[in-house]
């Protein structure tokens, strides 16, 4: 054999060993190179509630949220649709059991057994809950975090709005408005309260009409629109569904007898010219802010509390005027409403929540 024959031998034997003993540190240590490699898949589960990802709402725009941190923030996400209430706890469980760090509950209603009956089961297993109030919990686990809006400053501001506009323009001779609610829970209770204050700000005159529509699954279109038809019978010109997906019937009711309607929770104004405005929520914001923050420090992610989101930290406020309103009428109400806005955000003006 050649010297350089023996050479090149020893040192590809020399370079065969290298790659062995590498092999073996990495079998060891669980790392295989590179970046990716060295931060575990992130794993979001998002549990809808009743009404699926297309109700022009909270589901939805909490897969917005969803969307935005898997393109920003490159987690791994994943849906479990809620079909019926029957749902909740066992799509919950699920999410948990297929290894999902963080699990995104949506709506109020998991805040009423399935947040209590699955997240003890889980301790290492995150939660927040989207509109869950966390100190309202019978277990108050520390895995579980809430997330809640002040509803009665989104409230406000469109009874504010909705006072202006009835105000300037009677219906029927009347200064009547009216809100509807699905169901008696804190959350529909403080969007009406704040709504009555408001209009009251804008027109101490102004009738409030307020009614319940009696719809514990906030999916009943046609309770709501039973609802808004008979506040209309008694002369409201103006109707603020506050009521989820129940409420889009009372929307509709309001298209069809010819009276301004006001959203909720999303900007509502692609149902119609008929859309006054929409009381919002950012809830798209909150989600991503939740799976960021979870991302950040997953062992660390800090539950046991309530996440507020408020007028001053662009949580809550209002949609888009009509343009079916005078532009006279946009540039009134806009310049009245951004400094009643301001005043909430100081804490000026602090709307009640009942």
């Amino acid at each position: 054999m050649t010297g350089k024959r023996l050479l090149l031998r020893i040192v590809t034997l020399v370079a065969l060993a290298a790659l062995v003993v590498a092999a073996g540190a990495a079998a060891r240590t669980g790392r295989t190179g590179g970046p990716a490699a060295k931060q575990a898949t992130v794993k979001v589960a998002l549990v809808t509630d009743v009404g699926g990802l297309n109700d022009r709402g909270f589901n939805h725009l909490s897969y917005v949220g969803l969307q935005q941190a898997q393109k920003k923030l490159k987690v791994q996400g994943r849906v479990f649709i809620t079909a019926t209430g029957a749902d909740r706890t066992p799509n919950l469980k699920s999410a948990a059991q297929q290894g999902y760090g963080l699990v995104i509950p949506v709506g109020v209603l998991f805040e009423f057994g399935p947040i209590d009956d699955v997240a003890p089961a889980f301790p290492s297993t995150k939660f927040a809950g989207v509109d869950v109030q966390w100190s309202a919990l019978a277990n108050k686990e520390p895995n579980v975090r809430g997330i809640q809006f002040k509803e009665q400053e989104a409230g406000y501001l469109v009874g504010y709005i909705a006072g202006l506009v009835i105000k300037r323009h009677p219906h029927g001779g009347k200064q009547v408005v009216s809100g509807v609610g699905a169901n008696k829970v804190p959350a529909i209770t403080r969007f009406l309260a704040g709504y009555q204050a408001g209009a009251k700000k804008a027109d101490p005159k102004v009738s409030v009409l307020i009614n319940y529509a009696n719809d514990p699954t906030f999916n009943d279109q046609a309770k709501c629109k039973e609802t808004t038809l008979n506040q209309i019978d008694r002369g409201s010109g103006i109707v603020f569904e506050a009521a989820g997906a129940c409420g889009l019937g009372g929307l509709d009711a309001a298209k069809e007898k010819g009276i301004w309607g006001i959203g909720v929770d999303a900007d509502q104004g692609f149902l119609g010219s008929h859309i006054l405005t929409s009381a919002t929520k950012n809830v798209a914001l909150s989600v991503y802010q939740a799976i960021a923050d979870y991302k950040k420090n997953p062992s660390g992610f800090k539950g046991g509390f309530d996440k507020i989101y408020s007028v001053k930290n662009n949580g809550v406020g209002f949609g888009k005027l009509s343009k079916k309103l005078s532009k006279a009428d946009r540039l009134y109400i806009t310049k009245k409403v951004a400094t009643i806005k301001k005043q909430i955000a100081s804490g000026k003006i602090k709307p009640p929540t009942q």
